[in-house]
């Protein structure tokens, strides 16, 4: 990496973007723990909702999620990923700061509304950034760039988890987590505004020697001209089996970031008895962990592509084994953990949820390598699918966990995703791809 520049300011502001939409996506999961506990702040309304109800809102956000991711791929190509994440931050913190107030004048059922609106403008979120990170990574910092990027996935999902437990407790009670990370959310929506550019193209302060390290690898002008004018070719994205094995991997992938990031909570309150203020930084520290490994694991992989030890397939197929054998062996270990062992528990988790963010040097990127020109549908494409499980998982949860306090039902659904785990990475080892993609160009 050369010096710092304007597509790292911009890495800079993608990674802030994440951290907020994180915040937003996050904050019902330690929320319902409080709203549907007065003994949390007595202060402040409960709500009397079923194990089922809870699950209901804790994957509602995805049923709106999947419907935009597909085309919000396909416009953010053609308008600009900038304005897609614009509308996206402004009307989910809107909606955010709105929440309290859809409890109280519409109980769960409004609740579940606004999340499904919420999902429906988060979903254009991934496509997005997946589109602007393919304008302005230069081939040698796509790693970097996007793991610095997404890394802020867990850096929000950390500070919201972390700090929801002291907002509910504190004067603001529950409602100050939806008031705070609303109001958040507004704010970086400003600062991205001023700052945010979606290709070196529209950015007006852009040196030429930076224009020219980032654009070097694009080809012709009237190449790139062909290349945006080029319709997506929808047949060939479904004939590609390294395609098929990336979808594969991302959907059992997600199924486990998902069981865990909105039933942690609940498993840390009933299993390992802890209370709000210490449920919600046991459910935090997981996600510190993830964005501090995310570092580790870049640099790691940038010092092997510097030996030139192995070649880029190689890297990206180690990095996912890793992010995605460590949890399969560790949930297995947690399903055999009971209140008496709180801290090899813990331990347990951080390693589960930190290690993982291996894979965003493995799968996660793997959009790009397959095509740069249709990044962004590739990841609307396979988010879309990936993200029915943010649907499935917690019902499935709701399904198999019918008293929270059971440590053998818990053993089920960690023994599931570990199972998944396996078998995606599997697939993506045996079918995955690294290379650029014939269907990538456009004919000549």
């Amino acid at each position: 990496m050369t010096h710092f520049g304007v597509r790292h300011l911009q890495m800079l502001l993608l990674f802030g973007t994440m951290c907020v939409v994180y915040a937003l996506r996050v904050n019902l999961s330690v929320a319902i723990v409080v709203m549907t506990d007065k003994t949390s702040n007595p202060d402040f309304e409960e709500y009397n909702w079923n194990e089922h109800i809870k699950g209901l809102l804790l994957s509602s956000f995805f049923i709106g999620y999947v419907t935009s991711q597909v085309p919000s791929g396909y416009l953010s190509r053609r308008c600009g990923g900038k304005l897609l994440l614009l509308i996206s931050l402004v009307s989910c913190s809107l909606l955010a700061i709105l929440t309290p107030l859809c409890a109280a004048i519409g109980n769960w059922q409004l609740v579940l509304a606004s999340r499904i609106v919420q999902g429906v403008f988060q979903g254009t979120v991934f496509p997005s950034t997946h589109t602007i990170l393919s304008q302005w990574s230069p081939v040698e910092e796509r790693g970097l760039m996007s793991s610095c990027t997404y890394s802020g996935c867990q850096f929000g999902t950390f500070v919201m988890l972390g700090s929801s437990g002291v907002i509910a407790a504190s004067r603001l009670g529950w409602p100050g987590i939806f008031y705070i990370s609303g109001s958040v959310g507004l704010l970086w929506a400003a600062i991205f505004k001023c700052f945010g550019c979606s290709s070196p193209k529209e950015c007006r302060h852009l040196s030429e020697r930076e224009r020219e390290l980032i654009t070097s690898h694009w080809g012709t002008s009237e190449l790139q001209f062909r290349r945006r004018s080029m319709h997506p070719p929808w047949t060939e994205f479904f004939k590609s089996c390294p395609f098929w094995a990336l979808m594969t991997v991302h959907c059992t992938n997600n199924w486990g970031l998902w069981t865990l990031l909105t039933y942690m909570p609940v498993y840390v309150k009933n299993i390992l008895n802890m209370d709000i203020q210490n449920n919600a930084l046991s459910s935090a520290l997981p996600y510190f962990s993830m964005w501090v490994l995310s570092f580790v694991f870049t640099a790691l992989s940038m010092w092997f592509k510097k030996r030139q030890w192995m070649s880029l397939n190689t890297n990206r197929k180690l990095f996912n084994t890793i992010g995605h054998g460590t949890p399969a062996i560790t949930l297995i270990a947690l399903g055999y953990v009971n209140a008496d062992h709180v801290i090899a528990a813990v331990a347990l988790l951080t390693i589960t949820v930190g290690v993982s963010s291996a894979s965003y040097l493995g799968y996660q990127i793997n959009h790009i390598d397959l095509s740069p020109n249709f990044a962004g549908i590739l990841m609307g494409i396979s988010n879309c699918l990936a993200n029915i499980t943010g649907i499935v998982a917690p019902l499935t949860v709701a399904l198999i966990v019918t008293n929270e306090k059971s440590v053998e039902q818990w053993r089920i659904v960690f023994f599931l995703a570990s199972f998944l785990y396996i078998l995606g990475n599997t697939v993506f080892l045996i079918f995955g791809d690294c290379n650029v993609q014939q269907w990538n160009d456009p004919a000549d």
